[in-house]
C-alpha cells in the first residue's frame, strides 16, 4: 500500500513538473512577445493555451539526426541523465508523499547541480 502511494506521488510530481515547465515556457514566450511589441504565441487554441502541446508534438515529429563519429550511447543518454538530475532536485521540495527527509538539502542541491555539467560534456 505504501509503495503504491509513493509511486503515485512520484508520478504526480513528474507530471506536475512537465506541465509546469511547458506553461512557464508559454509565459516566457508571451512576455518576450509583448516586450518586443509583437503578438507572441497565441495562434493555437484560446489565448495560446494549447501552444505547449503543439510544441511537444512538433518536437517529437522532427527528423532525427545521427552523429557520424561519436559515441551513440553517451549521445542518446545524456539528455535522459540531465532530465533525471533535474527531477532529483524536485525531491528537495516537501510534499505529502515525501520519501526522504533531508537534513543536508543544500549540500544535495549543490551535488546534483554540479553533476549536470557532465551531461553537457
Amino acid at each position: 500500500n505504501d509503495l503504491i502511494m509513493i509511486f503515485l506521488g512520484v508520478l504526480i510530481l513528474i507530471l506536475g513538473v512537465l506541465i509546469g515547465v511547458a506553461f512557464l515556457t508559454l509565459l516566457e514566450r508571451k512576455l518576450l512577445g509583448y516586450i518586443q511589441l509583437r503578438k507572441g504565441p497565441n495562434k493555437v487554441g484560446l489565448l495560446g493555451i494549447l501552444q505547449p502541446f503543439s510544441d511537444a508534438i512538433k518536437l517529437f515529429t522532427k527528423e532525427q539526426t545521427y552523429p557520424m563519429y561519436s559515441n551513440y550511447l553517451s549521445y542518446y543518454f545524456s539528455p535522459v541523465i540531465s532530465f533525471i538530475l533535474s527531477l532529483m532536485i524536485w525531491i528537495l521540495f516537501p510534499y505529502y508523499f515525501n520519501m526522504l527527509s533531508f537534513n543536508l538539502g543544500v549540500l544535495f542541491f549543490f551535488c546534483v547541480t554540479s553533476l549536470g555539467v557532465y551531461t553537457l560534456m
